[in-house]
């Protein structure tokens, strides 16, 4: 990672190293890409120009509703006579030739404005981004034998004026590689586009960052894939398009020590932006992991549990027996002794019921037989 390097590598135009420069702070800044996301949405809506349609659209017909008695729809409809138009339904947007519904109006809400602070947070999170290798690999740059990344040149480069040089200059450094996907890239745009000199589409390829124009940008311009920006007019639409964090980006050595005067560091502030301080993140390490795991924090706390305690579940002495007879031993013999009571109950009430039965009532009016 870039805060693991205190030092970058300083590569001439020939692709050897000729210096080294310290990292600065705001490639060390934290990584918000939902707040990059946030920001570019709101951005990249500032450069829309208005459209609408005619405020005559489907208004331009001698249209009257027939009313009310006629068995049609009070829709307005044609006048006249002697055609297919005359009684057609008219001006509704469910109409053949009507207006749209809520037609579109030119004084739409097009622009949006964004929090100052927000806009700078974003754009120091994508410079931190391009300083990962991970990062700008995983947005698809082809940077797999670029010799380091930041990707930093010394400012002869500024001074180149042809096309071919600068084509020659990638290819030393092993960057010309994304401008061969940017180039395989190309296709015709789908829709209405190819039809508004915008025909073609194709992927990003490194975004050139430099700190003085001696001729670099009419040589760069021609390059596929290739953009520029001066370092003081920074814009989060090329450092991270799409709003995606990890655009490949080739600093001159001039512009990449002048990073510590714009956004400043956490020591100092910066020197072209009022009353502005770095962010900074909320946690030096964010791995969760490494921190458990650490010595310092594995000698600290209580040894692991091995036998883990189970509640034991509580049962009903009313309903289950064992548990009962647990609490109160006396109970099996009270139990005993209602079942007794209960079943010699029975036998006498069956007793008597049998005893009942047997024996006859006499009859009534029988007469007595005596001498």
């Amino acid at each position: 990672m870039s805060a693991a390097r205190p030092l970058v590598s300083v590569f001439s135009d020939q692709g050897e190293v000729s210096a080294s420069v310290p990292m600065p702070a705001v490639l060390k800044a934290p990584i918000r890409p939902d707040l990059v996301q946030f920001v570019h949405t709101n951005m990249a809506k500032n450069k829309r120009q208005p459209y609408a349609v005619s405020t005559k659209a489907g208004h331009q017909t001698s249209a009257e509703s027939w009313g009310t008695g006629r068995a049609v729809a009070r829709i307005p409809r044609v006048r006249g006579g002697g055609t297919h138009r005359s009684g057609q339904a008219a001006y509704g947007n469910m109409c053949r030739g009507g207006r749209m519904f809520a037609p579109t109006r030119v004084w739409r809400r097009w622009t949006r404005k964004s929090n100052l602070t927000q806009r700078r947070y974003a754009c120091a999170s994508a410079l931190a981004a391009s300083s990962l290798p991970a990062l700008v690999m995983a947005r698809g740059h082809r940077i797999d034998n670029i010799p380091e990344v930041p990707l930093v040149v010394s400012d002869s480069v500024e001074s180149i004026t042809k096309t071919s040089a600068a084509v020659a200059f990638l290819k030393r450094v092993n960057a010309f590689q994304d401008i061969e996907r940017v180039k395989s890239s190309r296709k015709l745009r789908t829709g209405k586009g190819k039809l508004r000199n915008r025909r073609y589409v194709q992927r990003r390829g490194p975004l050139i960052i430099y700190n003085a124009d001696n001729g670099l940008v009419k040589a760069f311009r021609n390059v596929p894939g290739v953009e520029l920006a001066q370092v003081s007019r920074l814009n989060l639409l090329s450092l991270a398009p799409g709003g995606h964090v990890g655009r490949f980006c080739v600093w001159g050595e001039s512009a990449f020590k002048k990073l510590d005067s714009i956004f400043g560091t956490w020591r100092k502030t910066s020197e072209e932006k009022s009353n502005y301080n770095l962010p900074r993140s909320i946690m030096t390490m964010s791995d969760i992991t490494r921190i458990i795991n650490s010595d310092e924090v594995q000698s600290s706390v209580r040894p692991a549990k091995t036998k883990a305690k189970r509640a034991d579940l509580k049962k009903n002495p009313l309903k289950n027996m064992k548990v009962m007879l647990r609490l109160n031993p006396h109970a099996a013999a009270v139990k005993r002794q209602a079942y007794l009571a209960s079943n010699k109950k029975a036998r006498q009430e069956l007793l008597e019921k049998k005893r009942k039965t047997t024996k006859k009532p006499a009859k009534k009016g029988a007469k007595k037989t005596g001498k």
